[in-house]
Formats: structure tokens, C-alpha cells, sequence
């Protein structure tokens, strides 16, 4: 019995033994396990920012969305683009790559092709299922042009994603720019619209204009574009008027209700002349142009009494200014020359009629002259 009992007593000793070091033990992983999770949560606290910066540092939503649509389709396309798109940089919030820069290249470029084709196309439909005047006709092209970029320009916009309301901040800086910086190129897109609605100025008129030198002559209408007037002159020189200008000064149309101009052909005669045979050759002349008007018909009147000559003045009309008016005055000046010499009418030229005074060393030069005339008959 009591080696039994010796034996339980050590028996359970060593029980109580390991028990003590097997919960030494699990104090001890436990401890560890604690350690392990506190570095865990540490990791994770240092990834969060770097995640978060990766995470806000997105795309442009329209590029992230295209990129996605390209991987779905091909896997060779998905690694080119992902290669391209490591390349980049972050501005604020937004993250611009190598693939988004070539993205919005090819945006651009194909809102540039579309606009044109755009343009190009509402013309043509305009032209094909509409009867316009060429001032409407017009008046409408620019509108359908202005209108095709702009749903072209915000179709771009929305396939690259941009949030318009991001570029709140910048309208208030556009507003001065266009209050200051392009006040004038606002006024002539305005004036030249205003010109073709009231039709005061269109392709085709014969209006009057000045060089730089002051110079008065006139030109044809060719165009009226978005900035300026286009006015070809007989020298076919071409001036480029800004539409506000023709909106704020007087302007002399020469077609405006009507495009009947009356020239003018001054002609002198000899004071010694038949005056009503020289004005019935005037009226010949007028009359043999081609270019002249039968209605109204040309006229005659006696201009002044001038100082070698009696003075007319031709008056005849013609339809066609924007071919030239001195051609038609040289064509009747060219005639009536060969009217008046087969009729015997004296074109004057000025006659001055010199008195001189006797004096003393006048007769002295009268009688040199003399002698001299004496002498060289002699001889």
C-alpha cells in the first residue's frame, strides 16, 4: 500500500508538472500570436494610405471605362494598355499615363474628323431639301457649323469622362477673358449674324470702300465669314472688313434695292461749236455702249460755262457695277472722239491771252530782237 501510494503521489505531481508547462506554453503562443496580429495591423495601417493614394490617384473615368472595354475584348491589348498606363504620373486626384494622353489624341482627332464630315454633310443636306436665298442659305450654314462642332466638342467630352463642374472654378477667369480679350471677336461673330438676318449687306453687293490712305473705291461682296467681310475690288485687291465695322459706320451700297448705277461722263466743247449737235453726238455715243441702259435712258446737261470750254456731263446707267465703270466711260470718251471729228465738233484745250505793258527796257529788248532778225537776213 504505500508503495502505491507513492507511486499515485508522483504520478499526479508530474500531472500538475506538465500541466504547469503546457500552460506556460500556451501563455507563450498566445503572447506570440498577440505579437503577430499587432505587426499584422501595423502592416495593414501603413498599406491603408498607400492603398488610398491609389485608389483616389483614378483615371479619367472615360479612359478607366475604355481600357476595361479593350481588356474584355483582347488580352494582348489589355497588357499593351497596362504597360502604357504604368507610365504616367498623379495631379491631384487624377492620374495621367502614357495611355491616357494617347487616348485623348485619338479623341481629339476624331472629333476634328467628325466635325468636318459633319459640317460637310448638313451642308450638303441643306442645299439638297431646302430653297434658300444665298443670304439665308448662308445664315443657316454657319449656324449648322456652329452647331455640329459643339455636339462634337461635348461628345468628346463625355467619352473621356470629364465632370464639367470641375471647370466651375475656371468660368468666372473665361468670363473676363471674353469681357476683355475677346470682346471684338464676339462682336463681329454677333454683327456678322445680325448682317445676314437683315440682309442690309450680302454676297454679291457692290458697296463702297476707303484704303488706308483714304482712297475711295469699290468692291463686290465675296463672302461674309464669321470675323470679316470679304470685298474684292476691280484691282482685285481684297479687303478684309471686320463685321463690326460695317454695323457702326456708314455704308454706301451701290445694290442694295437696286442694282441700277448712274455714271457720270464729263465732256468740254469749243465755245465756237454747235452746242445742240454736240449733245445729240454725246447722246449717240452714250447710247452705242453696250453696257448702258436703254431705261432709263442716258441724258445730257449743260455742266458751266468754263473757262476754254462749254461743259457737259454724260449721265447713263448701268446694271453691272461690280464689272467696272471706267471701262464704260472709256468706251463712250472713245466713241464721241470719232463723232466729234467726223462732224467737225473742236475739243478745246486752255487759251490764255498775255497783255504786256511798253517800257523802257522793253523797247530795248524789242529793238535787240529786231536787229538780230536784220542781221540774220542780211546774211
Amino acid at each position: 500500500m504505500g508503495f502505491w501510494s507513492a507511486l499515485a503521489a508522483a504520478t499526479t505531481e508530474v500531472q500538475e508538472t506538465a500541466s504547469q508547462q503546457t500552460a506556460a506554453a500556451a501563455d507563450s503562443a498566445s503572447q506570440a500570436a498577440d505579437s503577430v496580429s499587432q505587426a499584422a495591423e501595423s502592416v495593414t495601417q501603413a498599406a491603408d494610405p498607400v492603398a488610398s493614394a491609389a485608389t483616389d490617384a483614378a483615371p479619367l473615368e472615360g479612359v478607366e471605362k475604355i481600357s476595361e472595354a479593350i481588356g474584355q475584348k483582347s488580352l494582348t491589348l489589355a497588357e499593351i494598355i497596362s504597360q502604357l498606363d504604368s507610365i504616367g504620373l498623379n495631379v491631384g486626384d487624377t492620374r495621367f499615363s502614357l495611355w491616357t494622353a494617347l487616348l485623348v489624341v485619338m479623341v481629339l482627332v476624331g472629333i476634328y474628323v467628325f466635325g468636318r464630315l459633319g459640317v460637310r454633310l448638313a451642308h450638303a443636306l441643306l442645299k439638297r431639301f431646302t430653297r434658300l436665298s444665298p443670304t439665308q442659305s448662308l445664315l443657316a450654314e454657319k449656324l449648322l457649323t456652329l452647331s455640329v462642332w459643339a455636339i462634337a466638342i461635348l461628345v468628346g467630352i463625355d467619352i473621356l469622362g470629364i465632370d464639367l463642374t470641375a471647370l466651375a472654378v475656371f468660368s468666372g477667369a473665361f468670363g473676363l477673358a471674353i469681357g476683355f480679350g475677346l470682346q471684338k471677336t464676339f462682336g463681329n461673330l454677333i454683327s456678322g449674324i445680325i448682317l445676314l438676318m437683315d440682309r442690309s449687306i450680302k454676297p454679291g453687293d457692290v458697296i463702297a470702300v476707303a484704303d488706308a490712305a483714304g482712297n475711295q473705291t469699290f468692291g463686290q461682296i465675296r463672302r461674309i465669314g464669321i470675323r470679316a467681310v470679304s470685298i474684292v475690288t476691280r484691282d482685285e485687291k481684297e479687303y478684309l472688313i471686320p463685321n463690326e465695322n460695317l454695323m457702326t459706320n456708314q455704308v454706301e451700297n451701290w445694290s442694295y434695292s437696286s442694282r441700277n448705277v448712274r455714271m457720270q461722263v464729263t465732256v468740254g466743247v469749243s465755245y465756237n461749236c454747235d452746242i445742240k449737235l454736240a449733245e445729240e453726238l454725246m447722246l449717240e455715243a452714250a447710247k452705242s455702249c453696250k453696257r448702258v441702259l436703254e431705261l432709263p435712258p442716258p441724258t445730257v446737261w449743260l455742266n458751266e460755262y468754263g473757262d476754254s470750254s462749254v461743259n457737259f456731263t454724260i449721265h447713263c446707267w448701268i446694271r453691272d457695277p461690280e464689272n467696272g465703270v471706267g471701262n464704260v466711260k472709256s468706251e463712250v470718251l472713245k466713241k464721241l472722239w470719232d463723232l466729234f471729228q467726223e462732224r467737225g465738233i473742236e475739243i478745246p484745250f486752255p487759251q490764255r491771252d498775255i497783255n504786256l505793258r511798253g517800257n523802257e527796257k522793253f523797247d530795248q529788248l524789242v529793238a535787240a530782237i529786231a536787229q538780230r532778225v536784220e542781221n540774220k537776213s542780211g546774211e
